[in-house]
Protein backbone atom coordinates (compact mmCIF):
# COMPACT_ATOMS: atom_id res chain seq x y z
CA UNK A 1 0.00 0.00 0.00
CA UNK A 2 1.37 3.40 -0.92
CA UNK A 3 0.69 6.79 0.53
CA UNK A 4 0.37 9.77 -1.73
CA UNK A 5 2.62 12.70 -0.90
CA UNK A 6 1.46 16.25 -1.38
CA UNK A 7 3.85 16.49 -4.33
CA UNK A 8 1.90 13.78 -6.13
CA UNK A 9 4.56 11.09 -5.80
CA UNK A 10 3.93 7.92 -3.83
CA UNK A 11 5.87 6.61 -0.89
CA UNK A 12 5.63 3.00 0.29
CA UNK A 13 3.91 2.52 3.65
CA UNK A 14 6.38 1.90 6.46
CA UNK A 15 6.69 -1.88 6.86
CA UNK A 16 7.97 -1.19 10.36
CA UNK A 17 4.83 0.70 11.46
CA UNK A 18 3.58 -1.92 13.95
CA UNK A 19 6.99 -2.31 15.60
CA UNK A 20 7.41 1.49 15.71
CA UNK A 21 4.02 1.85 17.41
CA UNK A 22 4.96 -0.76 20.02
CA UNK A 23 8.35 0.84 20.65
CA UNK A 24 6.61 4.20 21.03
CA UNK A 25 4.40 2.65 23.72
CA UNK A 26 7.58 1.57 25.50
CA UNK A 27 9.10 5.01 25.04
CA UNK A 28 5.97 6.55 26.55
CA UNK A 29 6.49 4.29 29.56
CA UNK A 30 10.12 5.35 29.94
CA UNK A 31 9.21 9.03 29.74
CA UNK A 32 6.62 8.40 32.43
CA UNK A 33 9.20 6.61 34.60
CA UNK A 34 11.56 9.59 34.39
CA UNK A 35 8.77 11.93 35.49
CA UNK A 36 7.59 9.48 38.15
CA UNK A 37 11.03 9.05 39.73
CA UNK A 38 11.74 12.79 39.59
CA UNK A 39 8.42 13.72 41.15
CA UNK A 40 8.49 11.01 43.80
CA UNK A 41 12.04 11.96 44.82
CA UNK A 42 10.74 15.44 45.55
CA UNK A 43 7.68 14.21 47.46
CA UNK A 44 9.31 11.68 49.81
CA UNK A 45 8.85 12.41 53.52
CA UNK A 46 9.76 10.90 56.85
CA UNK A 47 12.80 9.32 58.44
CA UNK A 48 13.82 7.42 55.27
CA UNK A 49 13.59 10.50 53.06
CA UNK A 50 17.31 10.66 52.18
CA UNK A 51 17.49 6.98 51.26
CA UNK A 52 14.27 6.94 49.24
CA UNK A 53 15.15 10.18 47.49
CA UNK A 54 18.49 8.67 46.46
CA UNK A 55 16.78 5.43 45.40
CA UNK A 56 14.36 7.29 43.14
CA UNK A 57 17.01 9.63 41.71
CA UNK A 58 19.42 6.76 41.04
CA UNK A 59 16.89 5.15 38.67
CA UNK A 60 16.55 8.17 36.39
CA UNK A 61 19.78 7.69 34.37
CA UNK A 62 18.84 4.12 33.48
CA UNK A 63 15.34 5.11 32.42
CA UNK A 64 16.79 7.99 30.39
CA UNK A 65 19.17 5.59 28.63
CA UNK A 66 16.27 3.26 27.80
CA UNK A 67 14.27 6.21 26.44
CA UNK A 68 17.17 7.42 24.30
CA UNK A 69 17.77 3.96 22.85
CA UNK A 70 14.09 3.60 21.98
CA UNK A 71 13.90 7.06 20.40
CA UNK A 72 16.99 6.34 18.30
CA UNK A 73 15.65 2.94 17.21
CA UNK A 74 12.27 4.39 16.29
CA UNK A 75 13.98 6.98 14.07
CA UNK A 76 16.24 4.28 12.55
CA UNK A 77 13.09 2.32 11.65
CA UNK A 78 11.64 5.39 9.94
CA UNK A 79 9.31 6.52 12.71
CA UNK A 80 8.75 9.56 14.87
CA UNK A 81 9.46 9.16 18.61
CA UNK A 82 6.61 10.05 20.91
CA UNK A 83 6.97 12.90 23.37
CA UNK A 84 3.89 11.90 25.36
CA UNK A 85 4.45 9.99 28.61
CA UNK A 86 1.99 7.57 30.14
CA UNK A 87 0.09 9.12 33.05
CA UNK A 88 2.04 9.08 36.30
CA UNK A 89 0.07 7.56 39.18
CA UNK A 90 -0.74 9.98 41.97
CA UNK A 91 0.86 8.77 45.19
CA UNK A 92 0.64 10.55 48.51
CA UNK A 93 2.66 8.32 50.83
CA UNK A 94 6.07 6.74 50.51
CA UNK A 95 4.43 3.31 50.37
CA UNK A 96 2.07 4.41 47.59
CA UNK A 97 5.04 5.76 45.65
CA UNK A 98 6.96 2.51 46.03
CA UNK A 99 3.92 0.45 45.06
CA UNK A 100 3.34 2.63 41.98
CA UNK A 101 6.99 2.26 40.99
CA UNK A 102 6.77 -1.50 41.47
CA UNK A 103 3.71 -1.69 39.24
CA UNK A 104 5.37 0.39 36.52
CA UNK A 105 8.57 -1.68 36.64
CA UNK A 106 6.62 -4.95 36.44
CA UNK A 107 4.70 -3.64 33.45
CA UNK A 108 7.93 -2.53 31.78
CA UNK A 109 9.51 -5.96 32.36
CA UNK A 110 6.47 -7.71 30.84
CA UNK A 111 6.31 -5.28 27.90
CA UNK A 112 10.02 -5.63 27.11
CA UNK A 113 9.81 -9.41 27.34
CA UNK A 114 7.07 -9.36 24.69
CA UNK A 115 8.94 -6.78 22.64
CA UNK A 116 12.13 -8.90 22.60
CA UNK A 117 10.09 -11.83 21.24
CA UNK A 118 8.57 -9.54 18.61
CA UNK A 119 12.01 -8.24 17.65
CA UNK A 120 13.19 -11.82 17.20
CA UNK A 121 10.25 -12.54 14.87
CA UNK A 122 10.93 -9.26 13.08
CA UNK A 123 14.51 -10.44 12.52
CA UNK A 124 16.31 -7.62 14.34
CA UNK A 125 18.84 -9.42 16.53
CA UNK A 126 20.39 -6.18 17.84
CA UNK A 127 17.01 -4.91 19.00
CA UNK A 128 16.19 -8.29 20.51
CA UNK A 129 19.42 -8.37 22.54
CA UNK A 130 19.02 -4.76 23.68
CA UNK A 131 15.46 -5.44 24.79
CA UNK A 132 16.57 -8.57 26.65
CA UNK A 133 19.18 -6.45 28.43
CA UNK A 134 16.43 -4.00 29.29
CA UNK A 135 14.37 -6.87 30.72
CA UNK A 136 17.33 -7.63 33.00
CA UNK A 137 17.50 -3.95 34.07
CA UNK A 138 13.79 -3.83 34.78
CA UNK A 139 14.02 -7.12 36.71
CA UNK A 140 16.69 -5.58 38.96
CA UNK A 141 14.42 -2.56 39.52
CA UNK A 142 11.51 -4.85 40.45
CA UNK A 143 13.65 -6.83 42.87
CA UNK A 144 15.09 -3.72 44.52
CA UNK A 145 11.64 -2.21 45.01
CA UNK A 146 10.21 -5.49 46.31
CA UNK A 147 13.01 -5.67 48.87
CA UNK A 148 12.31 -2.14 50.07
CA UNK A 149 8.60 -2.89 50.40
CA UNK A 150 9.11 -6.30 52.03
CA UNK A 151 9.18 -5.00 55.62
CA UNK A 152 7.76 -1.53 54.98
CA UNK A 153 5.21 -0.49 57.59
CA UNK A 154 1.62 -0.63 56.39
Amino acid sequence: MARKRKTGTTKPANKNAKLIALLNEDLSGELSAIIQYTTYAAKVTGPFRPQLTQFFLSEIPGETAHAQYLANKIVALGGEPTTVPRPVPVARTNREMLEAVLGAERRARADYTKRAEQAARFGDKGLQVQLENTVADESRHVEATERILRDWPA
